[in-house]
């Protein structure tokens, strides 16, 4: 029995440590760029976008198709650092561990 009660012990500072985890991540602020920072796009660890930049020399009336692409690929790259980042906070937290079912964010 005290193994049973070492690992349910060992269950609750774990699920304490994502806990903690998920609000770090929630209160991280990732920013993603593309077309060589001319447009950039921050997103918080909810992958809420939280501000959008656009540098004043992309906004051409001719060019829209371009600028959206640009915001759908800063976009894109804030979403994969926030995803890494996810990651490796979360093998912090399990100890490299592959937890099925387990999959960030909650």
């Amino acid at each position: 029995m005290k193994n049973i009660g070492q690992l349910m012990k060992q269950a609750q500072q774990m699920q304490q440590k994502m806990a903690e985890m998920q609000a770090k991540m929630d209160a991280m602020e990732i920013t993603g760029s593309a077309g060589a920072g001319l447009v950039q796009i921050t997103i918080t660890g909810k992958s809420e976008m939280k501000a959008l930049k656009i540098d004043p020399s992309l906004v051409d009336p001719q060019e829209v198709e371009v600028l959206e692409d640009l915001i759908i690929a800063a976009f894109n790259d804030a979403k994969g650092k926030q995803e890494t980042l996810m990651a490796d906070e979360m093998g912090k937290v399990t100890g490299g561990m592959n937890i099925p079912g387990m999959k960030l964010p909650f």
